[in-house]
């Protein structure tokens, strides 16, 4: 079973900045694309950011310029830097991993619990 662990989620003024980072446990063939969703209240989960095994990233236009996605294979560590927050960016944020599990035969979608990212004066 693969788990995802997720930490770095906190209060932050307006302007400020969090470094979300997410690991996942080594159980796997072969890790593909990892990605950051977040979900706001009353409003449905949204991708935030992903980035491919070989490095390439998207961002939804909301965040790009003020958020950067990475990853470190050798790690099972994948990151999400978030500067100049506002409070739109308030949600909860969850990590998400396409993966082979170690037996499998083909990608299953995992998800970590999420964390609290609060933006407010």
């Amino acid at each position: 079973q693969v788990q995802l662990t997720e930490s770095g989620g906190g209060l932050v003024q307006p302007g400020g900045s969090l470094r979300l980072s997410c690991a996942a446990s080594a159980n796997t063939q072969m890790m593909l694309t990892m990605a950051w969703f977040r979900q706001a209240p009353g409003k449905q989960r949204e991708l935030v950011a992903d980035i491919t095994n070989g490095g390439r990233t998207r961002y939804i236009d909301s965040v790009k310029g003020r958020f950067t996605i990475s990853r470190e294979n050798a790690r099972n560590t994948m990151y999400l830097q978030m500067n100049n927050l506002t409070p739109e960016d308030t949600a909860v944020y969850f990590c998400n991993l396409n993966a082979i599990p170690m037996h499998g035969l083909s990608a299953i979608s995992y998800w970590g619990q999420g964390t609290q990212v609060t933006v407010s004066s």
